[in-house]
């Protein structure tokens, strides 16, 4: 009951964060609105779009927990793993930032994207059942394993630093490829920067650095089990009280709408706009369709390979000459 309570408190982070992510994309919401001056964005202030993007991220809190529940249960049935299965935090990244991209400014919409992901899953699984996955995790050299986890995090570490979805600490450069920021969003000038005057203000930002950042950090030095939902945690109290600079439910239809649903406690939300939507007429992006698949499968294989082996390792489960464990197949 403890190992499961701790493994609970070390995932449950991934429910908000992938809703997050992936709500980011704008998901099946409609925006015919172009960007704004001095925005690359579409939509930013378009609350009717917002209160959709909402919506996605509900759908997406359930959808989340549902399909985390469900692998976990079927790790222990199948392959008889103490192992946790959730969202990967790479694949969504990815997924949402450079195929999709943010309100849908990337190469590839949402639904086709979608259809990439679940052919790559099919392909996956057969690479599991043939063996053809263990197969690769022996030959893939361990710096390769370990290196494509810490890009990942990397990558994720570079998105909690920008606006997009994060504390605003830094932006894309002018004259360099990164800038520092931490102004409030609306001070920001037409290209994005923040000025001199005003760098390092944002109150969120602050908030982020310390109570989701220096505190979290301190609980995983001293080994406190749950140390990044217990983070989450303090960040999210901070943000309920509405008449602060750091509220997370403004005075506005969003915000109005936002606590509405908070207010509820508990609530169970339907997944209604994402589910079974993937388009299958993907002729008109061929080639970045091909590309997303494969760079999916690329980083399912190395990702996921790569910490599935090492948590077998972790528990002392992986045989020393064969280089593989019991019941990785079905894993």
């Amino acid at each position: 009951m403890r190992a499961g309570l701790a493994t609970f408190f070390a995932m449950a982070y991934i429910i908000a964060v992938n809703a997050s992510i992936v709500s980011d994309t704008g998901g099946t919401c409609v925006c015919r609105e172009p960007p704004t001056a001095g925005s690359l964005i579409p939509c930013e202030d378009n609350t009717e779009y917002l209160l959709c993007k909402a919506d996605i991220k509900k759908d997406l809190v359930t959808a989340t927990s549902a399909i985390a529940a469900l692998g976990t249960f079927c790790m222990g049935l199948f392959a008889n793993l103490p192992v946790g299965i959730a969202p990967g935090m790479g694949l969504n990244a990815y997924f949402a930032y450079t195929v999709v991209g943010k309100h849908g400014t990337g190469p590839v919409p949402f639904e086709v994207a979608l259809t990439a992901i679940f052919i790559e899953g099919f392909i996956f699984f057969g690479l599991a059942v043939l063996g053809l996955r263990q197969w690769l995790a022996r030959a893939i050299p361990r710096c390769i394993k370990l290196a494509t986890s810490v890009g990942i995090g990397l990558f994720l570490t570079l998105i909690g630093l920008t606006y997009a979805e994060g504390i605003g600490l830094i932006v894309g450069g002018t004259s360099v490829p990164i800038a520092l920021a931490g102004c409030l969003d609306e001070l920001r000038g037409p290209d994005g920067q923040c000025p001199d005057s005003v760098k390092m203000r944002s109150p969120m930002m602050w908030v982020g650095i310390f109570c989701g950042g220096v505190f979290t950090v301190m609980l995983m030095m001293y080994r406190v089990k749950g140390a990044i939902i217990a983070g989450i945690i303090l960040v999210s109290v901070i943000s309920w009280p509405r008449t602060t600079p750091v509220t997370y439910f403004p005075y506005t239809e969003l915000g109005n709408s936002n606590f509405d649903f908070f207010k509820k406690v508990v609530d169970f939300h339907p997944i209604q706009r994402v589910l079974n939507v993937q388009r299958w007429d993907v002729g008109g992006y061929g080639g970045q369709f091909g590309l997303a698949l494969i760079t999916f499968l690329y980083v399912d294989i190395l990702d996921t390979t790569g910490t599935l082996y090492s948590m077998a390792r972790y528990a002392d489960l992986v045989d020393p000459v064969t280089q593989d464990f019991e019941g990785s197949t079905w894993a």
